[in-house]
């Protein structure tokens, strides 16, 4: 058999899961990852007519709320390497009706952008799955506007003795259970929570921020820190 390189192996995962996944999140998250993004976002204060980026946009959520946000002024651009899954967020920018959203097929490795070109770059829930962090987090400093922000919604290491072995007994054993009852695919949301669980922690990924020439780096665990938004300023 061919060894499959990490990016081959999320591509084929995302392409698969893709109908699947909304639903699988907000089963895996108890529906917190709603709570989390929305929280982020009042951190972020987005304002009518700035120009955003949603870095692995998967099926969209966060490219909308965006979207909203910066209003018919404004313009988000949603990035993904999973046709399926852009599919999927074009159907949902289709329903709400926004005109301000564009959804593209590319490569967080090489983001197909000018330097200093937005206001926000985002990226929720994906980095764990890029083939290389700081090259992701480099190209999002890169695109990002000085005085701009870059930010990280993603999971996370809990360090609460005790709930940490709950958490990763849940992800190890739950987790693929869910995804093979409701997707039918044990092996991908295996394959997610072997990502998650090889993640950085807060401390080392606000490291990786500042390495990325990021300052003013703002860190928030959610709920015992299964979760965390990592928020960082392009210096001006």
């Amino acid at each position: 058999m061919i060894k499959q390189s990490k990016e081959e192996r999320v591509h084929r995962v995302f392409q698969d899961i893709a109908g699947k996944y909304d639903v699988m999140n907000s089963v895996i998250s108890f529906k917190r990852h709603k709570a989390w993004r929305k929280d982020t976002m009042r951190r972020m204060n987005v304002q009518r007519g700035q120009q955003a980026l949603d870095v692995c946009c998967g099926t969209a959520d966060w490219s909308i709320l965006l979207a909203e946000k910066v209003g018919p002024t404004g313009k988000v651009h949603g990035l993904d390497f999973s046709e399926n899954m852009l599919k999927v967020g074009q159907e949902k920018v289709k329903a709400k009706g926004l005109s301000n959203v564009s959804l593209i097929q590319g490569n967080a490795m090489e983001l197909p952008f000018a330097d200093n070109s937005f206001d926000f770059v985002t990226i929720g829930f994906g980095l764990r799955n890029v083939p290389d962090y700081m090259q992701v987090l480099n190209e999002m400093g890169r695109v990002v506007k000085p005085g701009g922000k870059v930010v990280c919604l993603e999971t996370s290491q809990p360090t609460i003795p005790g709930f940490r072995q709950i958490y990763y007994a849940y992800f190890s054993y739950i987790m693929p259970m869910l995804g093979k009852l409701l997707a039918k695919k044990y092996g991908h949301y295996s394959w997610l929570q072997e990502s998650a669980k090889d993640f950085p922690g807060r401390e080392k990924l606000a490291e990786m921020f500042r390495q990325a020439g990021l300052v003013d780096i703002k860190v928030k665990a959610y709920d015992g820190g299964v979760a965390a938004m990592h928020m960082g300023t392009k210096p001006l």
